[in-house]
């Protein structure tokens, strides 16, 4: 096996993403995936605990959202503090070379319910990697939460839109509009 090949937990992702839509998520081993990977089993819980595990990215956004958030200007509000963030998003996550890749994620996640409940605790805790980070600047626990609410809102719709393979906007500017949609929403309430 070519276990010194570079790029070992991409070609994991990528073996895991085409046997789960291939075979579906139930009838994929591990050792299925570090075959197609080229690697062994061992190479595999290296970088990932479990087979559900490999098409979530560990605490990779979680760290790219508390790093925004304590980037944003010292003079921003909470929810522009969310903007800046959604921004780095669109920058460093949400590239146009991995909206097909995404688009592919989401389809094998809605075929299965484990995955779906493993999307939605990611989307939890980065909910609150925003709340925390925005407490940290100094806003109260209770507009962290709010800001964090809408923040994690406006990043899963707009995901939702931008992974939409016929859509061609920017996942930043996609995320903005959202977050201003829902502040507006929110003021007619």
């Amino acid at each position: 096996m070519a276990r010194w090949q570079p790029n070992a937990s991409q070609r994991l992702v990528a073996a895991a993403l085409d046997l789960f839509a291939e075979r579906g998520y139930e009838n994929t081993t591990v050792i299925d995936i570090a075959r197609r990977a080229d690697l062994t089993k061992s190479t595999f819980f290296r970088y990932f605990p479990d087979k559900r595990e490999v098409l979530f990215g560990g605490d990779t956004m979680t760290g790219l959202l508390a790093k925004g958030i304590a980037a944003a200007p010292a003079t921003a509000t909470p929810l522009e503090a969310v903007a800046h963030v959604l921004d780095a998003v669109g920058r460093e996550a949400f590239t146009p070379d991995r909206r097909e890749f995404t688009a592919r994620r989401r389809a094998v996640i809605a075929t299965h319910p484990e995955l779906q409940e493993r999307e939605a605790l990611k989307g939890l805790a980065l909910t609150a990697a925003l709340a925390g980070a925005l407490q940290r600047r100094g806003v109260p626990e209770l507009t962290a939460r709010v800001a964090a609410e809408l923040g994690a809102l406006a990043m899963k719709i707009a995901f939702e839109r931008w992974s939409d393979t016929a859509n061609g906007d920017d996942f930043a500017d996609l995320a903005r509009r959202t977050l201003r949609d829902l502040q507006e929403a929110t003021a007619s309430c």
